[in-house]
């Protein structure tokens, strides 16, 4: 299964920054640095994206209370103050 983002980690792991010289250790981190980067930008989508369902759900079940409820007297009883 073609994997972009795997893909695009594996196009920088390769990618050397000074020709033939090449330090293992500063392309892992420059790898890890930008997957964690990725995955924390996708975190941070999904943690609006629950808050903003959560708000809605919210206004969904609160609505119902915030119109005034008006109570209708028994067609049997007067009021007390007649």
């Amino acid at each position: 299964m073609h994997d972009p983002f795997e893909e695009s980690l594996r196009d920088l792991l390769k990618a050397s920054p000074s020709g033939n010289d090449r330090d293992d250790a500063a392309c892992l981190g420059r790898v890890l640095k930008t997957a964690n980067r990725q995955v924390g930008a996708g975190d941070l989508f999904t943690l609006l994206g629950r808050f903003s369902q959560a708000l809605m759900i919210a206004l969904n079940n609160g609505s119902a209370h915030v119109a005034p409820v008006r109570r209708k007297p028994a067609a049997g009883k007067a009021d007390k103050a007649d």
